[in-house]
């Protein structure tokens, strides 16, 4: 179900986005499923945290060296999802031996396979631009074709890498202390292999050292706060099960002052909610009705309201003495 295309993007994603390729990774690499963030600290660590991986991923002794080299630059993307696809499997299952120690890890079969694929769309995207990119010089002509599409995967892939690094394929959903763990794990694989080898690509030994443990070291720095603010704050351990844990619940709003004791119960207003007001000077009866009294004849006090017959001559009137034609 989380992998529909409406509940993957949570229905925002439309087919004009689909040519802003930052709309389209956003909507591919942060998927609706993904929970939000409990904390505006721990966004923050994040955010740090995923500059000084991206410094470890992009190299920056290429830019050392003498100019950047960007044939290199895509040996390291190919490089870097390799790792991708092989440590955050593996991290990710040893966690699950810890946690099958304190409960059934069948329940987040769901939110693991939503990661998994993630992590698969996110290697297919690089590996589909590298092999562009490195086709791109023979390609002649047909490069005027392919140039929109190299473009638009480029921006993809790069703003995709941005949200991967945030959420670290979606592994929050299945712990919260899974990201800033892989982070950590990828950037020592990543600078291993240059300090067993002791190749620091042509650099004095301070900038190698620099440049080939500064990322790590600093990306565990801020990992380890992360997950520290995550167990002081909100009861988050790395070595409990998810289930296990008290589920995070935002906080509500203050609650209204008391009522004094004494204070009688708020009662509504009785009556036609939409008349006037009691004391109010329009409050004088129905406006529209007839007044009291003879609706048809003329109102009291009038001048020829003289009796009760409306067509009778009048009081005193010569002509009111009886029947003039009586005998």
């Amino acid at each position: 179900m989380a992998g529909s295309y409406g509940s993957w993007t949570g229905g925002s994603l439309t087919a004009r986005d689909l040519l802003k390729p930052k709309h389209a990774a956003r909507a591919a690499f942060h998927p609706a499923w993904i929970p939000e963030s409990i904390d505006p600290a721990v966004e923050q660590l994040k955010k740090i945290r995923l500059i000084a991986g991206t410094i470890a991923a992009v190299g920056v002794y290429t830019f050392v060296e003498g100019g950047f080299a960007f044939d290199e630059m895509l040996e390291n993307m190919l490089t870097a999802s390799v790792v991708l696809l092989f440590v955050t499997p593996l991290t990710v299952g040893i966690m699950l031996l810890v946690w099958k120690r304190d409960g059934d890890i069948r329940a987040l079969k769901p939110s693991l396979f939503n990661s998994l694929k993630l992590l698969l769309l996110f290697v297919g995207s690089i590996v589909l631009t590298v092999v562009l990119l490195q086709s791109a010089n023979a390609a002649g002509l047909l490069i005027l074709l392919l140039a929109p599409l190299v473009i638009w995967l480029a921006v993809f892939v790069g703003r995709g890498a941005w949200h991967v690094g945030a959420n670290f394929f979606g592994t929050a959903g299945v712990h919260r202390c899974l990201p800033p763990l892989l982070a950590t794990v990828t950037t020592w694989l990543m600078a291993l292999p240059d300090l067993l080898t002791g190749d620091l690509h042509g650099l004095s030994l301070g900038m190698g050292v620099l440049f080939i443990l500064g990322a790590p070291v600093t990306v565990t720095g801020i990992a380890l706060m992360e997950m520290r603010r995550l167990d002081q704050r909100y009861g988050i351990r790395l070595k409990a099960h998810p289930a296990t844990q008290t589920p995070f619940v935002p906080p509500m709003p203050p609650n209204a002052p008391p009522v004094p004791p004494g204070t009688p119960p708020y009662v509504p207003p009785q009556g036609n909610p939409y008349g006037p007001p009691p004391g109010n000077p329009y409050n004088q009866g129905n406006p529209y009705g007839p007044p009291p009294g003879n609706p048809y004849g003329p109102p009291p006090g009038h001048p020829y309201n003289r009796g009760s017959n409306p067509y009778g001559p009048p009081s005193g009137s010569p002509y009111n003495g009886g029947n003039p034609y009586g005998s």
